[in-house]
């Protein structure tokens, strides 16, 4: 290929109708997309999988690595030999946020000096917004009960309470904690929040993080959105559970790793939680043996609360908008800081 000319491998199952768009954003990009050699997807916007290829088909995807420039995604087959197998790739879009650890974890930073790597931050804030408005709504309204008494078709009428005037606390403010706060106080709530990169949405008041604990004994609901990240490993731990008002709900959109998943089992067991909404663990997937599972103040989402049907048109979206900045030599959204890890 000559300089004017990209080699644009896609690495991950996507729609055929994303492809064409992709393929649509300009002459200079040669778009490689050959479904036979990927994972089928298990489900929408299933971009995890790893496929099964003849020796003749691995081959092939070898030579299109080595010959690539731009991928869409990381690939799932080849996590921990990428470097080597792609080495004139300069650029990289996730369709994950969080990748912060990933590029850790396989020295990605090191391995891969020359390569740019963006995330899909962003693209989930809705809809991760919406699974932490349904989860306060069914505590509220005493969902799971609702369902229990169905099942045994039991009759006994009861009061939940309501979210208006109640106090939300936010610890990351950024385009998901703000997309929150934004639903929130649509709903009448006082939110307040932490950790803020910018606030767009109704914000009662942005503490410090030096000022965590002042804040959360303020909180109601507790929503964490945080990455992991060496600085947010296991901030939320027995004392600051301990400071929440008895009965207070929590959230945790984020990372797994940001809680002591332990503490927070006590603090469930006690009555001092009355409930906890959970995408993510501090082992994935959850294993058995977790009494979380069995707990009947605890809702457990396969991190899922964060996929759509609708996740790879948005994707499609940002990837184009960032291959038509790349190709004018303009900044891309969402580049990875490889430091900060977000």
């Amino acid at each position: 290929m000559s300089q004017d000319q990209y080699n644009v491998l896609i690495t991950s199952y996507l729609e055929s109708e994303y492809v064409h768009r992709i393929r649509q954003v300009d002459p200079r990009l040669n778009v490689i997309y050959e479904p036979t050699l990927l994972a089928a997807p298990r489900y929408a916007a299933d971009h995890y999988g790893v496929p099964n290829r003849s020796p003749e088909q691995e081959a092939h995807w070898r030579q299109l690595l080595a010959e690539a420039d731009i991928l869409f995604d990381f690939d799932p087959s080849h996590r921990q030999d990428l470097p080597e197998l792609a080495p004139n790739v300069r650029w990289v879009q996730s369709t994950s946020a969080g990748i912060g650890q990933f590029i850790k974890r396989m020295n990605y930073d090191k391995r891969m000096p020359n390569t740019v790597f963006s995330t899909a931050s962003g693209v989930h804030a809705k809809l991760l917004a919406e699974f932490c408005i349904m989860s306060m709504l069914m505590f509220n309204k005493g969902l799971l009960r609702m369902l229990r008494d169905q099942e045994r078709k039991h009759w006994e009428r009861y009061a939940g309470t309501d979210l208006e005037g109640r106090t939300l606390a936010i610890i990351g403010l950024g385009k998901i904690g703000n997309q929150v706060a934004c639903y929130a106080s649509a709903l009448g709530m006082r939110v307040i929040g932490t950790d803020a990169e910018q606030v767009v949405c109704p914000v009662a008041q942005v503490y410090p993080l030096n000022e965590l604990h002042a804040m959360l004994k303020q909180a109601e609901y507790l929503v964490i959105c945080v990455p992991h990240t060496p600085q947010t490993e296991k901030m939320i731990g027995a004392r600051e559970l301990a400071l929440l008002p008895p009965g207070a709900m929590f959230i945790n959109i984020g990372r797994g790793q940001v809680v002591d998943e332990p503490a927070l089992i006590e603090a469930l067991r006690s009555g001092h939680l009355g409930f906890a909404a959970l995408d993510v663990f501090a082992e994935e997937p959850l294993p058995p043996s977790s009494p979380l599972w069995e707990m009947s103040n605890v809702l457990v989402s396969p991190h899922s609360a964060s996929t759509s049907d609708r996740e790879n048109s948005r994707l499609t979206d940002l990837f184009c908008e960032n291959l038509r900045r790349y190709l004018a030599g303009e900044p891309l959204r969402n580049v990875l800081d490889v430091e900060k890890m977000y």
